[in-house]
């Protein structure tokens, strides 16, 4: 960039800060929007072109956490007169979700990556959500509608959904691996308000007070889990409480369309698996069987022919979207989805194994009913 370019991008950078900030009211803020990016200043910009649109625009406080970008994410963040917080070195997605609670000052915070872009009413959807009782809101992430297979897939699987209240019913391996089957199988997707286990971290909101209660975000978890283990502490620490999920409360996620980038995630999302659960040993192990079963017939066919037919058709019976939403539209695109998912289980099994070695030294959490039974029965002394 030349001097002169430099020297005009300042110039509207400070114009725009100038004018947003006039728009702002002197009321405190009701709610702390906090993106954290590395090298995403284009989509940091394209989010808070968004935020700027919403109905309560005046009533937000937009904080970027610049976590050791080498782009302009932090002059971005600036020009549209949003607080940056920047860390020099990358120290991982959870710390810097820590680093932007820790300059928040509305009582609710939300939270949006930097591929995201909430609709207008999303912040005031999320305030409303906010019943007695409610300690955390979140809602849909919409997969950007471009033309192109891989866009097509990913929103006919979107993986970015928050997990069922149906999970804390359980941790017997057998009941979650019923739910697992029951979910391929299902013919419709739940859009109603209702009580959730736990947010995608893409959408999602915490009263603050809670957030800082439970000690923020487990800083060991650089990428994959810490969302899911931020709802299980929060849900151990405020029992009667509820996690609610708003359908209006709405952001389009900008995927890359790019299949070795959703394989690659699913191998990361993997390893925050196997995070999680050696830091929760009481919970069941993420680890998908759809592809172990299918390799398993795979070499099966090598010495019984037949199986190989069994062995094409058993992604289809795994995971049976794909082949009913190629009858409903009459486009045989879809039928490639089970081989697909298929794929993405296996790179998350990978990844799983991979963090069970990395994570083995990880010190698992203990709970306060766990302290208890482990402690020696005191025996009662007689009054005298």
């Amino acid at each position: 960039m030349s001097q002169d370019h430099a020297a005009d991008y300042i110039f509207r950078s400070n114009r725009l800060r100038h004018v947003l900030q006039k728009s702002r009211s002197t009321v405190p803020p009701r709610l702390s929007v906090i993106i954290c990016s590395l090298n995403g200043a284009l989509g940091v910009d394209r989010c808070l072109r968004a935020l700027a649109a919403q109905t309560i625009y005046s009533s937000l406080e937009l904080i970027i956490v610049d976590d050791g970008s080498t782009d302009a994410t932090s002059e971005v963040g600036r020009s549209h007169a949003a607080t940056v917080v920047r860390h020099t070195a990358n120290l991982g997605l959870a710390a810097a979700r820590n680093s932007g609670v820790a300059v928040a000052s509305a009582p609710v915070v939300a939270f949006l990556d930097d591929d995201c872009e909430p609709k207008p009413v999303w912040a005031e959807q999320l305030l409303a959500g906010y019943q007695e009782g409610v300690l955390g809101v979140g809602g849909p992430i919409i997969p950007a509608t471009r033309p192109g297979f891989t866009f097509g897939y990913l929103k006919r699987n979107n993986p970015l959904k928050p997990q069922e209240q149906n999970l804390a019913k359980s941790d017997d391996i057998r009941y979650r691996l019923g739910l697992y089957l029951r979910r391929q199988w299902a013919t419709t997707e739940e859009l109603s308000q209702r009580e959730v286990y736990s947010f995608a971290g893409a959408n999602m909101s915490f009263l603050r007070q809670a957030l800082i209660h439970v000690g923020q975000f487990d800083e060991r978890f650089r990428f994959g889990g810490e969302e899911l283990d931020l709802c299980m502490r929060m849900r151990r620490a405020f029992p009667s409480d509820q996690l609610r999920f708003i359908p209006q409360a709405q952001v389009v996620h900008h995927f890359k369309p790019s299949m070795r980038d959703a394989l690659r995630r699913s191998r990361a999302y993997g390893r925050g698996s196997a995070r999680l659960y050696r830091k929760w040993p009481s919970m069941p192990p993420t680890f998908f069987p759809g592809p172990l079963l299918a390799l398993t017939i795979l070499l099966l066919s090598r010495r019984h022919r037949i199986l190989t037919v069994a062995a094409a058709v058993f992604p289809h019976l795994l995971y049976p979207k794909g082949w009913r939403q190629a009858i409903s539209s009459r486009s045989c695109a879809s039928l490639l989805d089970a081989y697909i998912l298929l794929a993405q289980e296996a790179c998350g099994d990978v990844g799983f194994l991979e963090g069970l070695w990395l994570f083995r030294h990880l010190v698992p959490e203990v709970d306060a009913e766990d302290v208890l039974a482990a402690e020696p029965s005191k025996k009662t002394e007689p009054v005298p």
